[in-house]
């Protein structure tokens, strides 16, 4: 398996996956509609091309212009709070646009997929860590687009033979060690880059939704993993699809709250976070940490990254060199 589309290439976690993919002898496409993606992400060894899910025919030109082994599939839209106020939007492309990806698939003779999930699907966990037989009850729309489109796989996999491995992420964190690429969402959601912008003064500051909770300091604890540990882990998805066809929780085993995060990242650059205290949000459970030990069987994968501050240290790095 040499040549790689990678939907979504453009993203966040897609372009780190360009990357390490063609830092291990693969041939990549990457294929980006540019809503979210950034362009100056693409690592130049790729191939570009511009398409969209919600578009067959763009799709069609991609499979038949640079025929590949395998997708990754990396495109989706991800705002959980929008998908609440915007269902049809997650639906259309989420959903749809994934049967419209798996259908030109299909068409071209490629049988073989990596897509990415989330944790979100378990929804309110019952217990932690979460390992892959926890119950699925998402609790907002995105978490359910993810949903159905693992249930989707696993109906094309008995009906036509598609062999596919989703990775439900915890929180991904971090930038490229050599600072080429990081993480550049509009607008940003995710707590590192909100802390590290807020230290920077580019915000007026972090608000910690919650001091109350039952955890060591009452703030929410969370699973935060390297965006090179996923990029990992999806090549050894790619490479394990021969053998294995079904969902890997990708997370490191460990969990860091808020205050935790937030105290990292004044060691890591030096400088003090302004912070404002707020009410607990609604649906933000106590606790979230993956159980690994699936895909370290199968994919035989560890993540380097388990110390928080080496991760907030490329992420900062990031920061203070950003490119796009």
């Amino acid at each position: 398996m040499k040549r790689v589309l990678v939907m979504g290439g453009a993203g966040y976690i897609g372009s780190h996956t360009v990357q390490h993919l063609l830092n291990n002898g693969y041939e990549v496409v990457v294929a980006d509609n540019l809503i979210y993606g950034h362009r100056e992400a693409v690592d130049p060894r790729a191939t570009f091309v511009r398409a969209d899910l919600l578009e067959p025919a763009s799709l069609a030109q991609v499979f038949k212009q640079y025929p590949v082994d395998a997708v990754v599939h990396f495109a989706a839209f991800a705002y959980v709070g929008e998908s609440v106020t915007a269902p049809e939007k997650y639906y259309f492309n989420n959903v749809i646009g994934t049967i419209n990806l798996l259908h030109a698939m299909l068409v071209h003779g490629v049988k073989k997929i990596v897509f990415s999930s989330t944790c979100a699907t378990y929804g309110e966990p019952h217990y932690t860590p979460i390992d892959e037989k926890h119950p699925q009850n998402p609790i907002n729309p995105y978490g359910r687009t993810k949903l159905m489109i693992e249930q989707i796989f696993a109906d094309y996999r008995r009906a036509y033979g598609l062999k596919h491995i989703a990775l439900r992420y915890f929180n991904a964190a971090g930038a490229a060690a050599d600072g080429s690429i990081g993480e550049s969402h509009t607008p940003e959601t995710h707590l590192i880059p909100l802390v590290l912008q807020a230290i920077r003064g580019e915000r007026p500051e972090i608000s910690v939704f919650g001091t109350d909770y039952d955890t060591p300091d009452g703030t929410c604890v969370r699973d935060y993993i390297h965006v090179e540990d996923l990029a990992l882990a999806h090549r050894l998805a790619l490479e394990k699809l021969e053998e294995y066809s079904g969902c890997i929780n990708l997370g490191t085993g460990l969990g860091s709250s808020v205050k935790e995060i937030i105290r990292a990242a004044e060691k890591v650059s030096g400088r003090a976070c302004p912070v404002k205290y707020a009410p607990r949000r609604a649906g933000d459970p106590a606790q979230l940490f993956a159980d690994n030990k699936k895909a370290q069987e199968i994919l035989g994968w560890q993540p380097r990254y388990t110390d928080i501050a080496e991760i907030i240290r490329t992420a900062w790095n990031w920061e203070q060199n950003r490119r796009y």
